[in-house]
């Protein structure tokens, strides 16, 4: 006798669709140069308004910087479709009161070169279900190393760029509507 298991088999395969159409793409070559290269140059520039806060206490208020803290801030953002029918009237619960303001991704950087894959290979699922778009980065020379100068660290798997109004803020919009204006356009 043998059993049919309920597998929720449409939903695992709109979650794979997801994933594939995410990470289809790797951004390399001379792209991932010029993409970084402006990144680092808005850093510089926002770090000079920065005011009198220290460097790390700034660097933390613009970018998540890890697989766990990235993956954190995203699972703490609301689900784009579960958003609009979330009830704001419900009381703050005591841990919600003692946690900072959430700060939303704008956008989410992955180092192609992490091995095992599985360390970041939730990231761009968990992304598109917050309608976080996701730049995946391949190079030769070590993504993981070059990822982690924008963010003033040794080396970076992911990075989340914190939505807020800045500088850095404005180049990912620049970027994003180069890499993301032919999937645009398709539709």
């Amino acid at each position: 006798m043998s059993k049919k298991k309920n597998k929720p088999e449409k939903s695992i395969k709109l979650l794979k669709d997801a994933e594939q159409t995410v990470t289809s793409d790797y951004i390399t070559g001379d792209s991932l140069d010029e993409l970084l290269s402006k990144l680092i140059r808005s850093v510089e520039a926002a770090k000079a308004s920065r005011g009198g806060l220290p460097e790390k206490i700034w660097m933390k208020q613009q970018f998540s910087v890890g697989v766990n803290d990235v993956t954190r801030v995203l699972e703490r953002m609301p689900a784009a479709a579960a958003s609009h029918s979330v009830c704001s009237t419900e009381a703050p619960t005591s841990t919600a009161r003692r946690r900072a303001p959430l700060v939303p991704l704008q956008a989410v950087m992955i180092a192609a070169d992490c091995n095992p894959k599985w360390l970041t290979k939730h990231i761009p699922t968990l992304a598109s279900t917050r309608q976080v778009p996701v730049l995946c980065l391949k190079d030769n020379k070590g993504s993981s190393l070059r990822l982690g100068q924008v963010a003033n660290v040794r080396t970076a798997l992911a990075i989340g760029i914190k939505a807020r109004d800045s500088i850095i803020n404005k180049t990912v919009d620049e970027v994003l509507k180069d890499y993301y204006k032919p999937v645009a356009d398709e539709q």
